[in-house]
């Protein structure tokens, strides 16, 4: 299936954008630093990218094409499907990393034209829970905290922790994924503590606003955004300098992955969130949609471009029938959470 171009999205916010290289908006900063490693950086990029799989049965079992390389190893402790929401997520140790990797699906390609525009224009419209004048959207807020994923997520990373010891928690996503990866995190380290709890996204959305953003640098300080090339999505909701009700902010910290006389150069930013040197600089006129699908080198699209639904339905169809073979019973020991359209809750533990 062929791209879609972002000429007339781009059309859209040149002039809700043009200010965006105006004076900054104070956020505050952590005496802490996440220290940029490009190795974790690849490793983490690969598991956002296996968690678009539609292979149920390969991701469960860590056998899909994208369950290789530097994730080799890596032990499944839970899945999470939600058809109805079209959301997507799994939890599990690292052991190489001694950590437990959280990875949260984005929006698949065909889905990101509709909520581009929603983004365009959407509003700060939700205050965060005990964060005062903190906002964020509402759409990621509540695919994160208003369905499955919070509850199957935490639950998971209990377990984990209970069977391994109090290691640390490395929640990763991309695109829209990244967005949810934000509150799942900052969920996390409000219940685990700062220091337990890693975030790496790839491709991700303006979530909130300052005060959202400096309240988050505080509760997750060990964040890293990184932005390829000449992403759009980064860009995405505006950044508005003059009208506080509609500025969204970035939260810290990002790198901005770009090539530079003919090399590639991963360039740490400033503790700002909207550092202007960086993604920030990218001209209107220039921001792609094709730099969205790739980062690092890695392939961040589904393997299949059927409508979200569709696809969920079959997997999860297919995925049920293959869970009653003895021989996947007998070699995994991972809890499966699904939720079909119309149900509330169906939540299975395999063990």
């Amino acid at each position: 299936m062929g791209r879609w171009t972002c000429t007339g999205v781009v059309a859209l916010i040149i002039l809700l954008s043009a200010a965006s290289h105006g004076r900054e908006l104070p956020v505050k900063k952590s005496g802490q630093s996440f220290v940029y490693n490009h190795t974790l950086a690849k490793t983490l990029v690969e598991y956002a990218s296996a968690v678009y799989m539609t292979d149920l049965t390969a991701l469960y079992t860590w056998t899909c094409s994208r369950c290789n390389d530097l994730t080799q190893g890596f032990e499944m402790r839970s899945l999470i499907v939600d058809v109805e929401n079209c959301l997507q997520a799994f939890v599990g140790v690292a052991h190489d990393l001694n950590s437990i990797v959280v990875a949260i699906r984005g929006t698949q390609e065909n889905s990101v034209q509709n909520w581009f525009k929603d983004l365009i224009w959407k509003q700060l419209d939700l205050s965060y829970p005990n964060m005062p004048n903190a906002k964020v959207h509402s759409g990621f807020f509540s695919s994160y905290n208003n369905t499955i994923l919070r509850l199957a997520i935490t639950s998971a990373v209990r377990k984990a922790r209970k069977s391994y010891g109090n290691i640390n928690v490395i929640v990763t996503g991309h695109s829209m994924g990244g967005a949810l990866a934000s509150f799942c995190a900052l969920d996390l380290a409000m219940k685990l503590g700062s220091d337990s709890v890693q975030l790496m996204t790839f491709g991700q959305p303006r979530v909130g606003n300052a005060a959202f953003a400096s309240y988050f640098s505080k509760y997750v300080p060990n964040t890293i955004r990184v932005t390829h090339g000449h992403d759009i999505v980064p860009h995405l909701p505006p950044y508005f300098s003059f009208l506080s009700q509609l500025t969204y902010h970035h939260f810290p910290r990002e790198v901005w992955v770009h090539d530079s006389k003919g090399n590639t150069t991963e360039q740490i930013c400033d503790n700002s969130g909207e550092d202007p040197k960086c993604c920030r600089c990218v001209s209107m006129f220039s921001l792609s949609i094709q730099d969205h699908f790739t980062c690092l080198g890695v392939d961040m699209e589904a393997d299949d471009w059927s409508t979200c639904r569709i696809i969920g339905a079959q997997s999860v169809q297919k995925f049920r029938k293959e869970l009653t073979s003895s021989i996947i019973m007998t070699m995994h020991n991972v809890d499966v959470s699904i939720v079909e359209p119309s149900v509330q809750t169906d939540l299975s533990s395999f063990r």
